[in-house]
């Protein structure tokens, strides 16, 4: 697929082909039926838009699923647990972050930790990264 960026208009609704939705739509739902706390207390501030634009949760972008993105900023928030910590889902997320970021978007992450304990610390940054990407 060819690089996907802010000037690519039709990237708001569709961010992966139908084979790949129907692949992963499943686990999408799963995820957002079963969010950890830490992702159920940040959608709660993410979905009534109150930092602007809005945002979209458990979103299939290519062969991913994405925690939360803002397509209109090409903005991706992801959650991380403690599995995050082990060496192999290390390498995976840089994997997988490099592949999102080659497609044009930016990847931020916060520990499970930081959106249980320090939510509006967190917010303010993601509100800081939206002003940057959309002016």
């Amino acid at each position: 697929m060819a690089n996907l960026g802010p000037s690519d208009s039709s990237i708001h609704t569709f961010t992966t082909d139908r084979q790949r939705w129907k692949d992963l739509k499943g686990f999408a739902r799963d995820n957002r039926k079963q969010p950890t706390p830490a992702e159920a207390m940040l959608w709660q501030a993410l979905r009534t838009n109150q930092l602007g634009p809005r945002f979209r949760r458990q979103h299939a972008i290519e062969d991913y699923i994405v925690d939360f993105v803002c397509l209109p900023a090409w903005l991706i928030v992801e959650v991380d647990g403690e599995i995050h910590h082990l060496p192999e889902q290390t390498e995976y997320d840089g994997g997988r972050t490099h592949a999102l970021q080659e497609r044009g978007f930016l990847v931020v992450r916060y520990s499970n930790e930081a959106e249980l304990h320090r939510l509006l610390e967190v917010l303010a940054d993601i509100e800081w990264h939206l002003k940057l990407l959309m002016g």
